[in-house]
């Protein structure tokens, strides 16, 4: 049968309706997932089309998954982390929702703490175990969202849960009637779903999800879920790891519209931030992230990157204000105490911060040279240069110009006496045995030595 598709516009096919393969033995993949060896990347050279959505967001899971692999925030720095979410998302609500724990009074008292609040965004959601009272808790809050675990691979099927697929279906759709009849938005999490036999178990799963949502009347997201970090995002690779394929499989065969599907990716194979990008880029309006990734072993999607290819993709933030991102980032470091590694993106000390004599040469010249974008108006971090004995003249001149705010005529070059000073200064430190960057306490004693009184710092 011929229909007009309103998404291509073109006519097309009817989709083949997929059913519930009840296998006896689990299929574990074992020629892609070995154990023993490094995971495989096969390919079958089917391809599927980009379909950004016309609107795409972030969610936002610090508060849950992020808090799975440190010491739990206290509910002073989650109300204060959440506003701050609120002000880095912008009144457009581009960072539209947070989902919460509910189980411990902690959890409840940040939660409230947070409705409180009174903001638009982000909307507060909770994540669930599978059961009615904790449907009734939920209620009880007065959230409307709330997540629900759904694995989905055989790992976790015949081996965690002891379940067939199809006692597995069953309990799911059990479990999501209770939700509904309880008056919630289930939003389904396909645990391990880059490891589950997708038109054996996730479309038909699916399909009968969708059914649900259309005799209720009420929206079931989707939560396609990363857990182990296999998804790719190669054109051509093949399922259950291909992440295009994943997203355009749920919208084409099991009909799931954009705005129902989201992606929640970890970072064991170092691809979190482009597997996310790449389910926006095939029909997902939705990537979860949490702040500086933080989360179960490698972490999650980090949040402050997708603001940035948010703003990549749609050529604006729309409304977002990044320079949030670097409050947040003093906030970790300064009330929580979180060691944040110098080199991360965005948010680490060394991010826009060169060593090298060379690039700081340039970077006297014109910083676009060497710095990825206006750090200083986009994230209010104006680049900088680290001191060591392979700065040169260069890098101890962009150090003092930017250290003392110097403009106009007071600025520093290179060929300064003073940087010459410093440089001799500095050499004589690391000819001595010195092996680690010169703090700025240091450089001021070196300056004011050779130089008395000539530079002050800037209120």
């Amino acid at each position: 049968m011929l229909s007009l598709s309103n998404q291509s516009n073109l006519l097309e096919l009817s989709q083949y309706k997929y059913s519930l393969q009840d296998v006896e033995e689990p299929n574990l993949y074992r020629e892609i997932y070995p154990y023993s060896e490094v995971p495989k990347i096969p390919f079958n050279h089917r391809r599927v089309p980009i379909s950004m959505p016309e609107k795409i967001w972030i969610t936002d899971t610090t508060f849950r998954d992020g808090q799975q692999s440190r010491a739990p925030y206290t509910p002073e720095q989650i109300v204060h982390l959440y506003k701050l979410l609120s002000k880095l998302g912008g009144e457009n609500g581009i960072i539209r929702q947070s989902e919460f724990f509910v189980y411990s009074k902690k959890d409840r008292d940040a939660l409230y703490k947070c409705m409180e609040l009174g903001l638009k965004f982000p909307e507060i959601t909770t994540w669930i175990r599978s059961s009615k009272q904790d449907f009734a808790l939920v209620k009880d809050i007065g959230i409307k969202e709330t997540g629900i675990l759904a694995s989905c691979s055989d790992y976790h099927i015949f081996k965690k849960l002891g379940m067939t697929r199809r006692q597995a279906l069953d309990h799911y759709l059990g479990v999501v009637k209770d939700a509904l009849e309880a008056g919630l938005h289930p939003r389904l999490h396909l645990e391990d779903l880059t490891r589950a036999d997708f038109y054996g178990f996730v479309v038909p799963f699916v399909n009968e999800l969708s059914e649900l949502s259309e005799a209720s009347g009420v929206p079931i997201k989707i939560r396609m879920c990363d857990t182990m970090g296999y998804g790719v995002p190669y054109p051509g690779v093949a399922l259950p790891r291909s992440v295009p394929g994943i997203v355009y499989g749920l919208r084409h065969y099991a009909e799931v519209p954009s705005d129902m599907l989201e992606w929640h990716g970890h970072n064991d194979f170092y691809m979190a931030v482009v597997n996310a990008s790449t389910a926006w880029l095939y029909g997902a309006s939705a990537v979860n992230c949490s702040l500086l990734g933080i989360g179960e072993r490698t972490g999650n999607i980090p949040l402050e990157a997708m603001v940035m290819q948010y703003a990549s993709f749609r050529g604006t933030f729309d409304g977002m204000n990044p320079e949030v991102i670097t409050e947040i980032a003093d906030y970790f470091r300064r009330d929580i105490g979180y060691k944040i590694p110098e080199m991360t993106p965005f948010v680490g000390d060394n991010f826009n911060v060169t060593r090298a004599g060379i690039h700081a040469d340039g970077m006297m010249k014109d910083a676009e040279i060497y710095n990825i974008f206006d750090t200083e108006a986009i994230l209010d971090r104006p680049a900088s240069v680290s001191i060591s004995n392979t700065s040169g003249l260069a890098g101890i001149a962009f150090w003092i110009n930017a250290h003392y705010s110097l403009v106009g005529d007071d600025i520093v070059s290179k060929k300064d006496d003073v940087c010459t000073a410093v440089k001799n200064a500095v050499d004589a430190l690391y000819a001595d045995g010195r092996t680690t960057v010169m703090s700025d306490g240091e450089l001021e004693d070196i300056i004011n030595s050779v130089a008395p009184g000539r530079f002050s710092k800037r209120g």
